[in-house]
């Protein structure tokens, strides 16, 4: 059944870009909480944080 994607399925799977900004928002602010990420770091690691998750969600290497 995996092989039968349709269009509707695609438009479901899409994520805003809003989103994907909130969703690394959160992963980040657990992190800061946990002591995983402090200021110093803050800018690379949330950069890193947003990649990985459009990388995954998208499929998208950039």
């Amino acid at each position: 059944m995996m092989g039968n994607v349709t269009d509707n399925d695609r438009k479901q799977r899409k994520v805003s870009e809003e989103t994907l900004l909130k969703v690394a928002k959160e992963i980040a602010v657990k992190f800061i909480e946990t002591g995983r990420i402090n200021p110093a770091t803050f800018d690379s690691a949330f950069k890193n944080i947003y990649r990985s998750l459009e990388e995954t969600i998208r499929g998208e290497k950039q």
